[in-house]
This record gives structure tokens, sequence and C-alpha cells, in this order.
């Protein structure tokens, strides 16, 4: 005995619109009510046009019935995949932002003039927070400057985003009094190439005002002998600060009991570049995860491991208990990528080209011991 089929969750009437609808640019062979989900429907075919020049049209339409399209490969055909949703989320709460920009501004200030003073001061000292302005006005920028570079080819794609949470910490308890910033995509972006610009952006824009911040604070920093009896923190190497210290002074350091004595804008420099390293970890929704995916795909979940493994050796070799913490935000956040609505439309040569040079930026500007506690 034969048990009682439901009726497809979608009204065949509506299936026949939309796939008429979509006769110009998408060819059907087959098509499946309540699959892969119950509520959707699955076009199998081919496109008629190139789907990263028709992917907008093709989704207006969509959404004249409700759905949104999801493309996928299926073998040597394409899923066009209705998604019974249409993103129209909510506006964000400016608000909120302007608080924790506030907030990370007056941490940064204490955290300057901590380091300007090398003793505590009040954390509603106006006096003496006025002495971090040069830390605090750096670092600002360059992390103001990756965020908008998000943002705005986060608007440029048409992807709906909030404005950057920057997050305060203080100084007392960071030696940077923040944890950075980041900014939170309220829909899946449109298809590789998007999601490609929306990766590289923010970390190219903070290095536009980092390296030249860097260059600026390294040349008005003075070069002095290493401590002597008295612990110290000591900041690391990555390839591109060594090259840029020999560059400034002409010589490796440290080296022969000499180091450079980092100035707020220097130390502010370094920092962005070592954010920079972390966001390009190419794994999960990180910058570097999303240029992962754009390059190779599902097969970029294959870096985490690696990646895990890497980070714990550095954790025995070096001792830096901070790649712990990385470790565990990675192994339970970093295991999924973004996907686009658009799988299908692979990158330009200018930006496959691009997404190589962010890999090998990566290696560049990568810290492996951030800082070493020295204690003599």
């Amino acid at each position: 005995m034969f048990g009682h089929v439901p009726p497809p969750l979608v009204p065949l009437e509506t299936v026949e619109a939309l796939r008429y609808s979509i006769s110009d640019l998408f060819t059907v062979y087959d098509t499946t009510l309540d699959q892969p989900a119950p509520g959707q429907v699955r076009f199998r075919g081919q496109f008629l046009r190139d789907p990263a020049n028709c992917y907008d049209e093709l989704r207006a339409r969509f959404e004249r019935f409700g759905f949104t399209p999801l493309v996928r490969r299926e073998e040597d055909r394409i899923a066009l995949i209705a998604l019974p949703v249409i993103f129209n989320p909510a506006p964000s709460r400016w608000w909120i932002n302007l608080v924790l920009f506030l907030a990370t501004i007056w941490t940064t200030l204490y955290t300057g003039a901590l380091y300007e003073s090398g003793e505590l001061i009040s954390f509603f000292d106006l006096g003496s927070l006025v002495k971090g302005i040069p830390f605090s006005l750096s670092l600002m920028l360059i992390l103001g400057a990756h965020e908008l570079g998000h943002y705005f080819a986060a608007r440029y794609h048409k992807v709906p985003v909030t404005l950057p949470y920057f997050i305060p910490v203080p100084g007392s308890f960071s030696l940077i009094g923040t944890l950075g910033a980041f900014i939170q995509l309220k829909a899946p972006v449109k298809n590789r190439r998007a999601l490609f610009d929306v990766g590289v952006a923010g970390p190219l824009a903070g290095l536009v005002f980092a390296i030249p911040i860097l260059f600026y604070g390294l040349s008005t920093s003075a070069v002095g002998p290493l401590p002597v009896n008295t612990p110290y923190v000591a900041e690391g190497n990555s390839i591109l600060y060594m090259l840029m210290k020999i560059a400034v002074f002409g010589r490796v350091l440290p080296g022969g009991g000499l180091d450079v004595q980092l100035n707020q804008v220097a130390w502010a420099g370094w920092v962005g570049l070592l954010v920079t390293g972390l966001n390009l970890i190419p794994v999960g929704q990180l910058d570097g995860g999303h240029v992962a995916y754009v390059l190779f795909g599902k097969r970029a979940r294959q870096f985490f491991w690696p990646v895990l493994i890497g980070l714990g050796v550095l954790v025995v070799l070096t001792g830096t208990t901070m790649w712990l913490i990385w470790i565990l935000l990675l192994y339970f956040m970093g295991r999924n990528h973004a996907e686009p609505l658009d799988d299908v439309t692979e990158l330009d040569s200018r930006r496959r080209a691009l997404a190589y040079f962010m890999l090998v930026l990566f290696v560049l500007v990568f810290v492996p011991v951030p800082l070493r506690f020295v204690n003599l």
C-alpha cells in the first residue's frame, strides 16, 4: 500500500511562471520541486549568457516571485536553486558603532599615553591622555581604513553591510587598547569576484596607511642598546617589517646588542602589519579565507588542519601562547567559508593574479612570534 504523497510546497503555477521568466537567460533541462530542501526549487541546465553579466537580472526576476537564485555546479550541468527568501535586512543601529568607535579612541589614547610615560596614569586624566594622540590617531587610521575598505567594497557590490564595530579594551588589559574592528555582511555576496573584492579591500586599504605610518615611525625612532638586567617586551619580525628596518637603518635589527626603540607611531604601524597578517590567515571567514575560497573553492577547506597544526608547532617551538587562543577561535569558527550566491562565475585574470599576490603578502607580513617577553 502506497502512502500519501504531500503536494509540493511551491505551487506548480509559480514554478512554471518562474521558469518561463528566465527562459532567455537559462535553458532548463529538468525541474525538481522541494529540492535540495523543502520549499526550494531546483532548475538544472545551462546559462545562455555569462552568469557574471546576467546574475543581477536573474535575481531581479526571481525576487518578483519571492525567491533568490543560488547557482551551483553539478557535474556537467548548472543547478539554479530558487531559495524562498529575499534578503532585505533591517537597518543597523548606527549609534552602537559610534559609541564603540569613541570608546576605542579613548582606550587607544590611554594605551598611547601609557606607552609614552612608561608608568600608570588615570584612565580619566585628560592631560595625560592627549600624550597618546600619535598612537591613537595612527592606529585608528589603519584599522578604520581596513574596515572601510571592506565596507565600501560591499556597498559597491550592493551587499547589505554594517558600519565598522570597533572593540575597545582598557590599556591595563591590552598592549594596543583594542581587539581590532569588524563589519558584518547582512546578506550573501553575489559571486566569487564580489567576495574577493570585499575580502581584499580591507587588507589593501589598511596597508596603504600602515606602511607609510610605519616608515615614518621608524625614521623618527632612535636606535639604542637593548636593556640590560631589565625585563622588556620585544616586537616580532615579519619579512616585510625586517626589510623596512633595513631600508631605514641600513642594518638588521635587533643585532649587535642594538634595536630600534619604537615610538608611538612606529608601534601603531607595527600593530597594523600584525593585524593584516592575522586577517590574511587562509581559513574560515577571515580575509585570507575569502582569498583561499575564491581561488580553490571547497578545496580551500584543506587549509584548515595544516594551519591549526602549524600554529600548534609555533606554540611548542616558541612558547607563544597567543596562538593557543587563535587555535581555539579557528577551531570553532574557522571551518566554514562564506559562499557566494553564484558559485559558478570564476575570477577574471586580474583578480586571480591579485589573489595569488595576497597569499604572498600573507607570507611577507605574518609574524611567527608577535611579542617576546625577555626576562633577564
